[in-house]
């Protein structure tokens, strides 16, 4: 009887999911972000931190990452050839983006 219950427990709070925290680098795409994550190691035998990146594609279904911005990304099921990754929220706004949405504006403002 406990067998059954820890069985349909374990589905209700669902599987942990790998995170990762990284920066957008590209938006070019619909509904899909580049995030460049940062991996800090130490070496195995001069023990110096060796700094290497690694770039994932998300799923972004809002286009809400802009470039710049720090976000966590959750692994998910397969999406596309090179998307298993989806975009679970936005840590920090990058300025960048930011000057970019008001340089927009004034363009699109015409000039009277």
């Amino acid at each position: 009887m406990t067998a059954t219950l820890d069985a349909g427990h374990a589905t209700a709070i669902g599987a942990r999911r790998n995170e990762k925290v990284g920066q957008v680098v590209s938006t070019k795409m619909q509904k899909t972000i580049v995030v460049e994550v940062e991996m800090r190691k130490a070496h195995p035998k001069y023990k110096r931190i060796v700094r290497s990146t690694k770039k994932f594609y998300a799923h972004d279904e809002l286009s809400s990452a802009r470039m710049g911005d720090v976000v966590r990304i959750r692994e998910t099921r397969p999406l596309s050839k090179l998307k298993r990754w989806a975009l679970e929220e936005i840590v920090r706004r990058s300025s960048l983006g930011q000057i970019e949405d008001v340089a927009a504006k004034t363009a699109i403002t015409p000039a009277s």
